[in-house]
């Protein structure tokens, strides 16, 4: 029976990379929109709630603390990682798969990356941030990437690497053993996928000791069309869970889950490929992402 399922579940990675493979080749000549006023004032948003009055935090005791609202403690959040970047330029170096590249942000804006881009350089270019994602990228490409010199004279530069990578990896396993997978095969594969994590990092340490590195973790996009099948969530969970200990191995690396906020049946989170995360998906991201580069 596991044996069964886990040959639907390659069924349906294939399937879905078909989609994906087709809807690129039909976007790949669409001029890329602006942004819609919509969205551009949830951004606008994103930047004016982290305007907490200094008045207002005077007042605030100890004991008044706990009685926060949550849309404080985010305000709060985000303020802090605002005021990390005022008065310096800051060089953040985004690398990766096409979570990086943003593909499936219908605004054709870069996904995640370019909401954080706007967030901090609505009032004045006080961060650089440069995206070198790829789609399509695996550990093992992003590996010899990394030789590029445009690349690594980038991250030599940087204050903060973000990265994204591994989905690659996992699709590769289905496509090569389709006829006949088994969940062994992820395992087998998820050994020689933390080797290569573990050279990527080394690599970046080699380049810039003191950058500070973020690894964004899996979701599961298969999850709100087959709830029953545990095994994907088995797959991303132990993946997630890999990714995450190498990253506790290094000083200054850290990992940021990503899985929980698609899990929302009620909000439309996927592009028309329904494997890559839409705007309203990216956004959820790029909030996920200022919450964690604050902590210092």
């Amino acid at each position: 029976m596991k044996k069964k399922r886990l040959y639907i579940i390659s069924a349906i990675i294939l399937i879905f990379t078909a989609i994906i493979l087709f809807v690129t080749q039909q976007n790949s000549s669409l001029v890329q929109p602006d942004l819609p006023p919509a969205k551009e004032e949830k951004e606008s948003a994103l930047e004016e709630r982290v305007e907490v009055e200094e008045e207002e935090e005077e007042e605030v005791d100890e004991g008044e603390a706990e009685e926060r609202t949550f849309p404080q403690i985010i305000a709060e959040t985000v303020q802090s990682t605002v005021d990390f970047f005022t008065g310096q330029e800051t060089h953040i170096v985004a690398i990766g798969d096409s979570l990086t590249q943003g593909v499936g942000d219908e605004t054709g804006q870069n996904g995640y990356v370019g909401i954080l881009d706007r967030t901090f350089n609505e009032n004045e270019q006080t961060v650089q941030i440069d995206n070198y994602g790829k789609r399509g990228n695996r550990t093992d490409q992003l590996l010899m990437r990394l030789e590029d010199e445009e690349i690594s004279q980038a991250i030599s530069d940087s204050d903060i690497v973000l990265i994204t990578i591994g989905a690659n990896d996992i699709m590769q396993v289905a496509k090569e053993n389709f006829t006949n997978l088994v969940m062994q095969d992820f395992v087998f594969e998820m050994e020689g996928y933390e080797d290569r994590l573990r050279q990527i990092f080394d690599e970046i340490r080699r380049l810039n000791p003191d950058t500070e590195i973020y690894l964004l973790g899996f979701y599961n996009p298969f999850k709100q069309y087959f709830e029953d099948i545990e095994e994907l969530d088995l797959i991303v969970e132990t993946w997630n869970n890999t990714g995450n200990d190498i990253a506790d191995d290094y000083e200054n690396i850290t990992f940021i889950p990503t899985e929980d906020l698609f899990d929302d049946p009620n909000a439309e989170l996927f592009a028309e490929d329904n494997f890559h995360p839409n705007y309203e998906g990216y956004y959820r991201i790029a909030e996920r992402v200022l919450e964690y580069i604050t902590i210092r």
